[in-house]
């Protein structure tokens, strides 16, 4: 089976990956060594299997270097730019737990007792 007849969600392997590119694997490795965001699972024996989200980072790199000019030094400065897609669920979750948090401190005090502990 092609890598491109895969379901949208499969793993790719890194030779399929290169393949639907049009680029070395070698490649595809050294990127990974310059591309902090470009981590692929990793599996015994070193394989790499690209994620969907992977495959976009990849297929997004590869546009910007052979089609668009881009240097390496380039695309690392945009990339690292442009906010990472996991940064507002990470904040949002941030208020949440903070509104949790304010409302168990609130509830905390308004179940102490007025002028200070009771007998004990």
């Amino acid at each position: 089976m092609a890598a491109s007849e895969k379901a949208a969600g499969a793993l790719r392997t890194i030779g399929e990956l290169a393949l639907d590119i049009g680029r070395p694997q070698h490649i595809l490795r050294y990127w990974e060594t310059r591309f902090p965001q470009l981590r692929p699972l990793t599996r015994a024996g070193n394989r790499r299997y690209y994620r969907p989200e992977d495959v976009a980072l990849v297929q997004r790199i590869h546009q910007l270097l052979s089609s668009e000019g881009y240097t390496i030094r380039g695309v690392q400065r945009l990339l690292a730019s442009e906010k990472s897609p996991r940064a507002p669920a990470v904040r949002k979750d941030g208020d949440a737990l903070r509104k949790v948090r304010d409302a168990l401190i609130d509830a905390l005090e308004e179940d102490e007792p007025k002028g200070g502990p009771g007998p004990g």
